[in-house]
């Protein structure tokens, strides 16, 4: 089983042509609403790979609690340890450009108020064969917290480095699977501006240090990783993107769910790279999630 600790919001997604720079106001061209959070996304996703999943987290007491929940629990997600809050459930706000790139303002809300003790039941709750799923949306001190105690107790944990916080580069090294983009790589590894032969070398000097699984997504040229001392790459899709919101979660999920599974890594990544690269043709976050059945025609 996978538990998923982490962030929910509602994500409010304007379209424009292109993205404004600063100080600058541009039209938008549609307006949609969807349930998102990093957490929330790569529960849905891990469902929808074939996974048990249990989602714990937080929202507030308004209008956005009961939609932002809705597909995880259309999907049979075990909500039952999401909380809710005084306040307002957390808000993401997101520009996506026609040519699928975006810009993104999170707003934690009830996120913030998720703490070590919630960390500690929640790894109570697990046993050895589960996973722990987490990402940074939610307070530094939990996070923490899921970390130390599910080593303790012999709990896989993957940790995706995102959003980019102060604490990535320290929260990465307490996990025993680490997924970054290359921005977020480059926070782990104290280096910038790495090429293809740079980032290779920064991969295995960081895993001969831990011995960690280390994960690179990179967009259009697939995913590059370290595992057991072995360089592994899995290419996703050749598509043309609609909308890149919500790609790295649904690969952090479906890789999730293939280990669960007991699928062996090099075909879980390449499994997680095909369902990310189907993710960025629809426009939306959470909708554009595949399904199991939309994903293996593809591998």
């Amino acid at each position: 089983m996978i538990t998923v600790f982490g962030s929910i919001n509602m994500d409010l997604i304007a379209t424009t042509t292109r993205l404004p720079k600063p100080g600058e106001t541009v039209a938008g061209t549609g307006f949609a609403t969807a349930a998102g959070g990093k957490g929330a996304n790569q529960a849905l996703a891990a469902r929808r790979a074939g996974a048990e999943v249990r989602m714990v987290g937080a929202v507030g007491a308004d209008q956005f609690a009961a939609p932002s929940l809705e597909l995880l629990r259309q999907a049979g997600t075990d909500l039952t340890s999401v909380k809710t809050v005084e306040g307002p459930t957390g808000t993401a706000l997101i520009l996506v450009e026609q040519d699928g790139e975006n810009m993104i303002a999170v707003i934690p809300a009830a996120n913030a108020s998720v703490t070590s003790a919630d960390a500690s039941a929640t790894v109570k709750a697990m046993t050895g064969n589960d996973s722990l799923v987490l990402q940074l949306e939610i307070p530094a001190d939990a996070v923490e917290t899921a970390l130390i105690e599910a080593k303790a107790a012999g709990i896989r944990t993957i940790l995706n480095l995102a959003p980019l916080t102060e604490d990535a580069a320290r929260l990465g090294g307490l996990a025993d699977m680490v997924i970054a983009n290359e921005t977020e790589f480059e926070r782990l590894a104290g280096e910038t501006g790495l090429g293809n032969s740079e980032r290779e070398a920064a991969l295995k000097r960081l895993h001969a240090q831990s011995g960690q699984t280390l994960i690179i997504t990179l967009g259009a040229d697939g995913v590059m990783a370290i595992r057991d001392g072995q360089i592994v790459r899995a290419k996703g899709l050749k598509i043309e993107p609609v909308d890149t919101v919500g790609a790295g979660d649904t690969f952090c999920g479906y890789l999730a769910a293939s280990l669960d599974a007991g699928m062996e890594f090099e075909a879980a990544l390449r499994r997680a790279a095909v369902a990310g690269s189907l993710a960025c043709l629809k426009a939306g976050a959470q909708p554009a999630i595949p399904s199991a059945s939309d994903v293996e025609p593809h591998l």
